[in-house]
């Protein structure tokens, strides 16, 4: 069994309440760092521990918090950004809904460390079970001393709110969720300034992911030292996985950084193999808006060394051959499943979702969509594929925000890795559309 840093007692009745949470070692962070260490030596022991934010990007969560600007007589926020919007990811919904108390200690431990004094958690606003969730266990906290004026007898004061959001994916990037925190349409910053810089209310401020937060707990309580010993490289800890599709085991697991993805599929421990027993067709490691990878890429590296589940070794090969850990969203897909409408399906919702602020975005998505439900439905040409690819170079790189990405690389990497199944559906156009309504599967019609 790998080690486990923050569902170690998921399965504890009561794990949810602050006093099953306090039983089994909660709030140890929050006296050791606001009783013993000054607010430089916790952002030093983050630092230390190599976290790399767990919300898609991977950038360095101690460096993002060195970051922050701090002139004199100027408020400072922390943000958390539980937006969780990515299709194939529900890791920071479970994180909430089962030990809410983890992110509260999080976000005050943090808060201490950046000078703030007022911080959010901004939860999308379908997710009003966990909402309650959370404002349940802030009373709670609060009501034990850990929230409110003079925490602990330290002097510190933190005000904790919970801000649901309008359901919008475009509000889970970080500018765009600030400008909805404040009130406004939800559309994404030019940056610079960055919002270390100028973020809430013009102010300095910190967006960290709901797991990213959590991970801090361990991080004081062990030091960052140790908590660099899980993992590989520069994947250090440990990781929360959403795994769903074709898998005999779909759930939320902790993983230490640096256990080979086929370990992950196949063992026990984890997603328990690939359902009905059929085989593994391709793999969505993190999140929709990642590269798409076949079974002989997502289980071995461009070297044929076994591919690792880490940042490093999943973007191995580049947007070539590699793709990206991001959010933890790994989609897996059997042999009977259709690259094409799962393209579809993916470029259906990014043009939903796009703000419609960049041109590229706005009207690349669309197109793309078209293109792809016309290929889907019978009625694509074989020059459609090439017209996806160059539509989605043209969103790529082109737009304020990474949405513009999300969605061009989806469509590039399945038409890269698929292309003769695209091109199956201009040959076969009658049983390309049977499919659609079960009558026939693409892995038994090219066998016949």
């Amino acid at each position: 069994m790998g080690r486990k840093l923050l569902l170690e007692h998921i399965n504890v009745p009561g794990i949810n309440t602050l006093a099953v949470y306090k039983e089994k070692g909660g709030y140890r962070s929050v006296e050791k760092a606001l009783k013993t260490m000054s607010t430089d030596d916790v952002v030093e022991e983050v630092k230390k521990s190599g976290l790399r934010g767990r919300g898609g990007a991977g950038f360095p969560t101690g460096m993002k918090w060195s970051f922050l600007a701090k002139p004199e007589g100027v408020a400072r926020y922390l943000v958390c950004n539980a937006d969780e919007s990515e299709p194939g990811t529900f890791k920071d919904r479970y994180l909430m809904t089962h030990i809410p108390h983890a992110l509260i200690e999080g976000m005050i431990v943090g808060s201490y460390a950046l000078g703030a004094n007022v911080s959010y958690i901004y939860v999308r606003g379908e997710m009003m079970p966990q909402i309650r969730i959370l404002e349940k266990a802030i009373a709670e906290a609060k009501a034990a001393g850990y929230l409110g004026k003079n925490i602990l007898g330290t002097g510190y004061d933190l005000e904790l709110y919970v801000q649901p959001g309008g359901g919008a994916y475009i509000c889970g990037e970080e500018t765009a969720l600030l400008e909805s925190l404040e009130g406004k349409r939800g559309n994404p910053r030019i940056k610079p300034p960055f919002p270390a810089i100028a973020g809430l209310y013009g102010c300095p401020t910190v967006v960290n992911n709901v797991e990213s937060i959590a991970a801090v707990v361990p991080i004081i309580n062990d030091g960052g030292d140790e908590y660099a010993k899980t993992g590989i490289g520069r994947s250090t800890g440990t990781k929360l996985i959403s795994a769903s599709g074709n898998i005999n085991k779909p759930g939320v697991y902790e993983i230490e950084l640096g256990i080979t993805v086929e370990d992950f599929i196949y063992s026990d421990e984890y997603c328990g193999g690939i359902a009905k027993g059929k085989k593994l067709k391709a793999v969505v490691a993190g999140g929709s808006s990642v590269p798409v990878l076949p079974a002989n890429l997502i289980l071995n590296t461009v070297n044929g060394e076994k591919r690792l589940m880490s940042y490093e070794s999943l973007s191995d090969g580049g947007f070539v051959s590699g793709t990206m850990l991001g959010s933890g969203g790994f989609v897996v897909y059997d042999e009977d499943q259709c690259m094409v409408r799962n393209t579809w399906n993916f470029a259906r919702f990014y043009h939903h979702e796009s703000c419609g602020q960049c041109s590229p975005c706005r009207e690349g998505t669309g197109w793309m969509e078209k293109v792809l439900h016309r290929l889907e439905y019978g009625h694509g040409k074989m020059s459609d594929m090439d017209l996806l690819v160059d539509v989605s170079k043209k969103i790529e790189g082109n737009t304020i925000c990474p949405l513009g990405d999300a969605a061009a690389w989806p469509v590039a990497s399945a038409i890269r890795h698929f292309r003769e199944e695209f091109e199956w559906h201009v040959k076969e156009p009658v049983l390309a559309l049977t499919q659609n309504f079960g009558i026939g599967k693409y892995a038994d019609a090219l066998e016949s």
